[in-house]
Order: structure tokens, then sequence, then C-alpha cells
């Protein structure tokens, strides 16, 4: 399994997370390691390795090479991973062999962190930390410290074409109960209402449930699971309902991650990924809307999902400091590789907001619209959902959606898996 940038949001908290993260205990998940060494050279310099998964967009790794190169601190080889990077990352980091620098889906994992493999990056970022998306350095900091410098951010949000809601007399869906109704009204006997995935949006819809039910995953104080309450029970409900109506496509001729459905007239309206913008707009010109998930109900809220792969040093690497000073320069200091690094290959938010002017694919139109999306509503998985609480939700909700089980019993039995998972992470 090739796993591009686009995958880091794929496994958000859903049943199709689990398989893969429960081999590696990562966000991504792929199949088998095997770097393959680029770049660096012989001289006095100290040496430094930095790993990369093998990014799905055409050049990327031309750009990381050159800019590695460019570093006059040390002589950095590039490591470009082919598959199973996450699982390849967490074996190498229990041998000699480990990568200087590397980057990984949202920050180290809180045991990468706990078992003290994972440089504390606190005075890289230094006073810059300001100028980062505050939602994206959330998730980067763990008991006050920062373990992760953001590269770029990725997110997901829901693509509509106006002229078929207003076709259908319809505002933009601002509520589920409206998504539902817009679906139902936009549907044709050659055209799906909404589509979320061949698995029927279980697996990327899953943690949107409970966020935008106005609930967390996990509980503020860390020991405790955030989503047993009865406005999840209320959402899941009217997703089951909308599971059921024939509204809600569940299959197509690529999976959600992939806007091609939508551009086909497979669907009305899509759940989807900014990368596939350019081509949606290519497709559509003008016609074309872009929402985040829309509040579940009373005390509800909007919410997009978003993730940064994010560099990390290792904290056993034989130049730690000169590792350190190469991340402050490529990804704190070099803005002008930030951009490029976003706007270039795919369509992608820089991970400072200041940047988002010089970067003309979320500048202006639904690009801006998006970045203010993930500003005003994004989240991210909790550092403390692992992959065996993410597997006790996701079970629950296929239970309740898919065999019509009862969302007080499932979720109830969910939270009591979740809390033993924390006080084992917390022990």
């Amino acid at each position: 399994m090739t796993i591009t940038r686009r995958h880091l949001l794929a496994l958000s908290g859903g049943i199709a997370a689990t398989a893969a993260l429960s081999a590696c205990g990562t966000n991504t998940g792929r199949t088998s390691a095997s770097p393959t060494a680029t770049g660096g050279g012989a001289s006095a310099k100290p040496n430094l390795s930095q790993w990369y998964h093998a990014y799905g967009e055409d050049g990327v790794q031309d750009a990381v090479k050159t800019w590695a190169s460019e570093f006059d601190g040390a002589n950095v080889t590039v490591n470009w991973v082919a598959s199973d990077y996450e699982k390849g990352v967490s074996t190498a980091l229990l041998t000699d062999n480990a990568p200087d620098i590397f980057e990984y889906a949202n920050g180290p994992t809180l045991d990468m962190i706990k078992a003290g493999q994972a440089a504390d990056l606190t005075d890289v970022v230094g006073d810059a930390k300001d100028s980062f998306t505050p939602r994206v350095m959330e998730r980067l900091t763990y008991q006050g410290k920062i373990w992760a410098v953001p590269q770029t951010v990725d997110m997901q949000l829901l693509y509509y074409r106006p002229s078929l809601l207003a076709k259908a007399r319809l505002q933009p869906p601002t509520t589920l109960d409206a998504l539902v109704a817009a679906a139902k009204a936009q549907k044709t006997n050659d055209m799906g209402g909404f589509f979320a995935g061949n698995d029927g949006g279980l697996g990327v819809l899953g943690s949107l449930l409970i966020w935008g039910a106005g609930l967390e995953q996990i509980s503020a104080d860390k020991k405790s699971a955030g989503f047993n309450d009865a406005r999840l029970y209320a959402a899941v409900g009217t997703f089951k309902s909308f599971f059921d109506s024939g509204a809600l496509l569940k299959s197509a001729s690529t999976d959600w991650s992939d806007a091609t459905p939508f551009i086909n007239g497979e669907t009305a309206m899509q759940w989807g990924g900014l990368w596939d913008l350019p081509k949606v707009k290519q497709a559509f010109g003008d016609d074309v809307g872009v929402l985040p998930f829309p509040s579940t109900g009373n005390g509800g809220r909007p919410a997009v999902p978003f993730g940064a792969f994010s560099s990390v040093v290792n904290a056993h690497g034989k130049n730690v400091e000169t590792a350190k000073q190469f991340v402050q320069w490529l990804w704190v200091d070099s803005e002008d590789k930030q951009v490029q690094f976003s706007n270039a290959f795919g369509c992608h938010i820089p991970a400072k907001p200041k940047l988002f002017s010089e970067a003309d694919k979320v500048a202006s139109g639904q690009g801006a619209q998006a970045a203010k999306f993930v500003s005003d509503h994004g989240f991210v998985d909790d550092l403390f959902w692992t992959p065996a609480a993410s597997q006790a939700y996701s079970t629950a909700l296929s239970n309740v959606v898919k065999s019509g089980r009862d969302a007080r019993t499932e979720f109830t039995a969910a939270a009591d898996k979740v809390a033993a998972e924390l006080k084992r992470v917390n022990g």
C-alpha cells in the first residue's frame, strides 16, 4: 500500500484506520520499509540522515534533496522510504541505524515521546511559535514542550456544486440534518446524493461525528473517553438513518480521497481533500463550493480534520544539535521553501498563516476558505487517541450503524476500553 500525503488524513478515528494502525501505532500505515539513500558527500562536516515517506506528488523528492544539499552545516543524506514508512521508523529507532531527522504524521507518537526517542524542539521553534497555526502547534506539544516542527498542512472538506443546490432550492448545509436533506434532494437515478467512501463514510467520518457533536475524543484530563455522551448517540442515530436511506452513495469509481466520483457526476456532493481542489475547479470552474463537516445538532459545531507531516529529531542521534539546526533552518527559517513545499506539489496549506498569501492556491477563493476552516474549525486526532482507543470507538460505531445495536451500550463499552488504554499510557 503506497501512501501519499492525502492518506495522512484518511485514518482519522475510523474503521479503515484500524488494521493499518494496529500494526505500528501511527497515522499512515504501510507494508515494508526499504530506504533508498540519495545525496550527501564526504567532507569534514557532520553527516545527517533524513527520512521522508514516498510522496505521490511529482517533484517533492527532487526538492527535498536539493534543499538538503544547500544546508551548510552538515552533509545531509535523504532517504526516500517507499513503503511501510511508520513501521520502518519505529523499528529503526530501536537500532543504531535510526535516522537523525524524520518526518512523522502529526509529530511523534506519545510512546516515542515517553520512550525518549524524540528530541525536545522547543528551542528550535523559539519565538516563531506564534507564527504557526495554533491548532497545529497544540498537537505537537506535550507537557509544555514542542516535539516536532510542521512542514505543511493537509485537510479534508466537503465539495458541492452551488448550481445543483440552487436547483433543489436549498442553501449550503450547516447541520447534519440539512446535509441529509440536501443529499436526498439532489439524488437521482444516476447520481448519489453524498459520497464519503466505499465503506459508506464510516472510516473517514468517524471522528467528525464526535467533533461535530461538540465533543472530544479524549477528556481534558486524559483519563477517560470524551465521546460517550447522548449528543454522540443522537448524531450517530442521524447518520445511521442517512446510511440506510439510499441517499448516501456507498460504491464509487474511487474512494473518498480522490474527487473523481464528484467530477464524474457519480455524486452531487463528496467528502474529499483540499489536494484535489485544482482538478475540481478545472472540471467545474466557478460552480464549486466547499464546506466543513456540519454541526450535528444542539451544542454541535462545524469541523474539518487536518494533519501535518512534521519534522522530528532523533534524541539518540550522533549529531542532535546539528540536526536541530537543520530543522530550524529548513522548517522554521526558510519560508520560501515552506511556500514551495505547500504550493508546488498539489494543493496544501502552509503551516504559517502569514504565508497563505504567497501560496496562490490558498490565497483566494475556495482555497482561502479551506485554510480558514483549519484555523476556525480544525481538529486533529488527540495525542492520546492511540490505535487501541481508535479501534474501540470504530468497532462501536460499526456495530451501531451497520448492525443496528444500541448506541449507549456500544459506546459505553468502547469508553471503558479507552479508559483502560489511557490508564496504560498514563502509567
